[in-house]
């Protein structure tokens, strides 16, 4: 009698992993790797009605937001990616502290990067891919010689997009007009670009993460808190669909 209770629970335990497991979204998605580099599309925006600013990227990487996005309230943002070196991000907040022009932090960042090797293999700053915004929306952006084609970036009012391993200069060009024309609050302007960019086709490999940061002094949830809004989507067969979701639970009017 023990024994057959035991093969009955054991039984329904089987059952309760296997629905647990048909429920989870299945992703067939390997985590990046070192060789990868990061691979993406993003955007970086600001808003001079509310003074947000912020950004927002989509990948074929895991946990893209895991380091491409830097943003500090009345200083600035940028980005950083392709054959990323994450210090320029931290680098780019501290001179956009001292008051340089974004023109002049892109080549000061990566004329003095000493183009060191990962794991001792190469790791070329040619191949870097880079943008920063400061906090009266003046922009600019780097895009190496060696980053993986298609590479690129485009600059419009109050706004920088950059990507590489691009279906072509159209998702650039799609994110700047759909932020320039979108109406509403900075971080619907910046989903919209999203969207425009993989609806031109995106990251050639496909999607698996995107996330968003937005900052303001004093601007978030509950107090002296600068961040208005920080999502990640990780792993997800349509990250932008669920940054969406998850945007518009934290915004639902808007």
């Amino acid at each position: 009698m023990g024994s057959q209770r035991r093969l009955v629970l054991m039984a329904g335990a089987v059952l309760v992993a296997t629905a647990a497991a048909a429920a989870r979204p299945t992703t067939l998605q390997r985590p990046v790797t070192p060789e990868d580099g990061v691979a993406t599309f993003s955007i970086l925006g600001f808003d001079p009605e509310t003074g947000e600013l912020g950004g927002a990227v989509q990948s074929r990487v895991f946990s893209v937001g895991n380091g491409v996005l830097w943003a500090e309230a009345g200083v600035g943002a940028a980005a950083t990616q392709a054959i990323v070196d994450v210090s320029y991000g931290p680098q780019a907040l501290d001179l956009l502290r001292q008051g340089l022009k974004p023109a002049d932090i892109v080549k000061h960042i990566w004329e003095r990067d000493p183009d060191p090797g990962l794991g001792g293999r190469p790791w070329p700053k040619a191949g870097r891919q880079f943008a920063v915004i400061n906090p009266v929306g003046e922009t600019a952006a780097f895009t190496g010689p060696d980053a993986t084609e298609w590479a690129g970036d485009k600059q419009g009012k109050y706004c920088t997009a950059q990507g590489n391993i691009l279906a072509g200069p159209a998702v650039v060009e799609g994110m700047v007009t759909a932020f320039e024309t979108t109406k509403g609050r900075l971080a619907f302007r910046l989903l919209a670009a999203l969207e425009a960019g993989q609806a031109a086709g995106g990251d050639k490999r496909g999607m698996q993460s995107a996330a968003m940061l937005i900052v303001k002094k004093d601007g978030g949830p509950w107090l002296h808190n600068d961040v208005v809004l920080r999502l990640q989507v990780d792993d997800h067969t349509q990250p932008i669909t669920e940054l969406r979701r998850v945007l518009t639970k934290r915004f639902p009017r808007g």
